[in-house]
């Protein structure tokens, strides 16, 4: 590796030389997993229980990485060019050792150095805990970028929370969900790099204050305030072999005064810990339970913790380079807004250019809103967060003076624009009017940002037309589409290795980088040889999924089944109660005795829900008891199981997507921004069943319709359809669904808790319900029909099974990262020195 081109920077500071690299091969790596095993953490006896050999392995491996990462960041600060601060409140990274060590390239070498232990690599990658960094897709999309992102060799930090109880462990009890906290930090954490030197000092309460400055400008103060200290730590993110290691970077709360002796001194105990308890709660929990004002106020105090010590960090880092000088920050920046949550940014960014930079409103308004961009990721107006106008004054006061100039200015550019339509500015302000007025963080965004994106053609257009028309008719330019994706790397070459040996052996591994390579595929589908080829790697993952689902559920499932799974966050628009009626459905035709065309199929479903989301726990509730029911009925032992997949996470998805024959992504047309689970299940050569919403329709357009089995209302049919809805005409005059929702109202289901029963009942056959369920309910059964009948043509299944995952080299990171940085970024690959 070659030297940093200055040894020392301008401050005196002094760069030590780059050590030769650490060689990649076994005896090395033997050499270094002992060191640390014995060395460091200072243990004899490997136990299989115990973390420590996995902890010696991260420490060998991630001294490869450091090695890299150093490099990369002489190489980038060397470039002096564009660079993006990505902030998102999660960060979903699963496990990283595999992906570390595909990244380097380094796992046959420790796979033979822990042979000689008696060890098997893959025994290890289980003794890795999930990093609890975030919920959903949200925090999924997030990690997947940031692996495009390093494997596109391009400068992109990611900035979020630490937080040290990440989203809950699940545990089904009675059929009920219960919450267990995710304390995934206990056993330590041996990625992070605690970055100590760069800590950053947070603000809440207090008051502002105006004054005039020597040359006469009026200035404000942020006075009397409680500070909080936000502390980062760093995870590598590795490219895929080469070379190039971004960074994501953690910032964890903690109080300013740890410990006050006085009170302790004084007997008063808790008084003398209270602040630094005060200040871990900003980090202690992810997405506390906003039902409460004292989980609102939490939430808004993470947001702002995040957004303050990210920017906060970005000024630092640009006036160690050039000093105070700004004219260029905004040509080489780049802040890119992960949904709604860091809205804050924008009036944190004006406050800081401001108050601490001497910048002028308008120089401070130029450069907010040619740096910061704005992703949207749902059509749901309850998701488009508001927070009081009287809870900004307690906690964040000199923000909210920057919020109402902002809309003060918003507010005159519209009545230049349309004088007089009252209407628009009441639409439009960013703040509500009424006896509790609200801040609209999204409208925030969007007036702060220089892009706003949506993440799937169809939710892009809802949004320019519907939820945001009118900014987009202020604006115009500003609305663009960026349809998501996933990486390839973790969600078929790490997930599901057989098969991705399978198609490396027909079309070269070009596809790991360039998943459009996957076209390749195509050649093969009528292929009858590699038709079997590909029927016995998904056995071989069914019968690994099987096992692991009689070890979590005690329910056995046969292989031979049809694998019909939804796996996602448990919320109404994704419907999963349409979902349970059809399993219903199917079981009273077993019980009846129409059970001839019915095909054997194993109904998995697994998701979270949220804590105060009482209708979701009422589904899982739901699914359960009729599990419960029909796996125990003798009717149904080789013809229908119905699973309930407790715990749902990152390391599971990985289990459950090459296992996959029918992906459920059933969601009401217009409600799902894009989705990603639809997309990996593809990718793994499932064949979707869909409505017309989200990125379905671009996986529609890229299979074909023979290869995609379609279902429901769209949008504009949901929208005709709403004034007249009738569920209770629909059940009446459909026998089957009568029968269906006669069976879930008795008692057949005997564990069925008679509230869930209720709330369900009645949210099928309300004719406000917003998700229009009984509106598709016959659609999709006959959708399902036509997925049996496929699928008892083995062939013919097998070669839509192909042609999906052929089908989905529009559907990686890769490409929707190319698209943000050619139309939103634009930054320039950095050239890491040779190595």
């Amino acid at each position: 590796m070659s030297e940093p081109a200055d040894e020392t920077s301008g401050n005196g500071d002094i760069d030590l030389l780059q050590a030769p690299d650490l060689p990649i091969t076994a005896d090395a790596m033997f050499s270094d997993i002992t060191h640390y095993f014995l060395r460091t953490l200072g243990r004899r006896t490997v136990r299989p229980r115990e973390p420590f050999l996995y902890q010696a392995v991260v420490l060998a491996t991630r001294d490869r990485l450091m090695e890299r990462w150093n490099q990369t960041r002489i190489a980038v600060q060397r470039n002096n060019d564009r660079r993006v601060c990505y902030l998102s409140l999660e960060f979903l990274m699963g496990r990283l050792l595999r992906n570390a060590m595909q990244s380097l390239g380094t796992e046959d070498e420790t796979a033979e150095a822990l042979g000689r232990l008696g060890l098997e690599l893959e025994e290890l990658y289980e003794r890795e805990q999930d990093a609890g960094l975030g919920n959903g897709g949200l925090g999924r999309l997030a990690a997947c970028f940031l692996d495009s992102c390093a494997t596109l060799r391009l400068p992109v930090v990611g900035y979020g929370i630490r937080y040290h109880y990440g989203m809950f462990h699940q545990r089904i009890d009675n059929g009920f969900q219960v919450e267990e906290p995710d304390d995934w930090l206990r056993g330590g954490f041996p990625w992070e790099i605690k970055r100590i030197e760069l800590t950053q000092k947070i603000k809440f309460g207090g008051h502002s204050s105006a004054y005039t400055d020597a040359d006469g400008q009026i200035r404000h103060t942020w006075e009397a305030t409680h500070d909080v200290l936000a502390i980062p730590y760093d995870i590598p993110v590795p490219g895929y072999r080469n070379d190039f290691v971004n960074t994501l970077r953690l910032w964890s709360a903690a109080a300013t005064d740890e410990f006050d002796l006085e009170e302790f001194n004084a007997g008063s105990y808790t008084d003398a810990v209270a602040s630094k308890n005060a200040a871990e709660n900003i980090t202690m929990v992810l997405y506390p339970n906003a039902a409460t004002e004292t989980g609102q106020e939490l939430r808004l105090r993470q947001q702002y913790f995040l957004a303050s010590a990210s920017l906060q960090d970005t000024l630092r880092n640009w006036q160690e380079r050039h000093g105070d000088d700004l004219d260029l920050f905004a040509n080489r920046h780049c802040f890119q807004l992960n949904d709604t949550h860091p809205a804050i940014a924008v009036p944190e960014l004006m406050r800081l250019l401001m108050d601490e930079h001497g910048v002028s409103w308008d120089g401070a308004w130029e450069i907010t809103r040619t740096t910061m961009a704005y992703t949207n990721h749902t059509l749901l107006p309850e998701a488009l967060e508001q927070w009081p106008v009287e809870m900004f004054r307690r906690l964040l006061p000199r923000l909210l003076d920057i919020i109402f100039e902002i809309n003060n200015r918003l507010l005159a550019e519209i009545s230049d624009r349309w004088p007089g339509d009252a209407e628009r500015i009441r639409n439009m302000t960013l703040i509500t009017e009424g006896d509790y007025p609200m801040v609209r963080m999204a409208y925030l965004a969007i007036v702060g940002s220089y892009s706003v994106n949506g993440v799937a053609e169809l939710h892009s257009r809802l949004l320019r037309d519907g939820l945001f028309r009118e900014f987009a008719e202020l604006w115009p330019t500003k609305f663009n589409n960026k349809t998501n994706g996933v990486t390839q790397r973790r969600w078929l070459a790490a997930c599901n290795p057989k098969l991705a040996s399978m198609i490396s052996e027909r079309i070269g591994e070009g596809w790991v980088t360039d998943l459009d390579q996957l076209g390749k595929l195509r050649e093969y589908v009528h292929d009858a040889e590699f038709g079997e080829q590909w029927r016995k790697v998904k056995l071989a993952n069914k019968e690994r999924l099987a096992r692991e689902i009689l070890d979590r559920t005690g329910v056995n499932i046969g292989t031979g089944m049809l694998f019909d799974v939804q796996v996602k966050r448990i919320h109404e628009y994704k419907r999963q109660l349409l979902n349970l009626l059809h399993v219903v459905y199917l079981y009273d035709r077993i019980r009846r005795g129409d059970a001839e065309d019915v095909l054997p199929r194993a109904v998995v479903i697994g998701g979270k829900a949220a804590p105060g989301y009482v209708m979701a726990k009422h589904i899982i509730k739901g699914i359960n008891s009729v599990a419960a029911t029909i796996n125990a009925d003798p009717l149904t032992t080789d013809k229908l199981r119905l699973i309930f997949f407790p715990d749902y996470n990152v390391s599971a998805m990985e289990l459950i997507c090459p296992a996959t024959d029918l992906s459920e992504q059933i969601s009401t047309a217009g409600k799902e921004a894009s989705g990603t689970g639809n997309m990996k299940l593809m990718m793994n050569g499932a064949v979707t069943i869909g409505t017309l919403d989200g990125a379905n329709v671009e996986i529609l357009e890229a299979v074909g319709e023979d290869n995609f089995f379609l279902f429901g209302m769209t949008v504009e049919q949901i929208q005709q359809a709403r004034d007249e809805y009738d569920p209770r005409s629909l059940i009446a005059n459909d026998e089957d669904f009568s029968r269906v929702l006669a069976l879930l109202g008795s008692d057949h289901f005997e564990s069925m808790d008679p509230s869930a029963r209720d709330a369900i009942l009645y949210s099928v056959q309300s004719p406000d319900d917003p998700w229009m369920t009984a509106g598709d309910f016959r659609s999709f059964v006959d959708a399902q029909q036509r997925a049996s009948n496929c699928y008892r043509d083995v062939t013919r299944w097998t070669e839509m099974s192909i042609l999906n995952t052929a089908s989905s080299g529009r559907f990686s990171t890769d490409r929707t990262i190319r698209d943000y940085n050619e139309d939103i970024w634009r930054l320039t690959p950095i050239d890491i020195t040779s190595r």
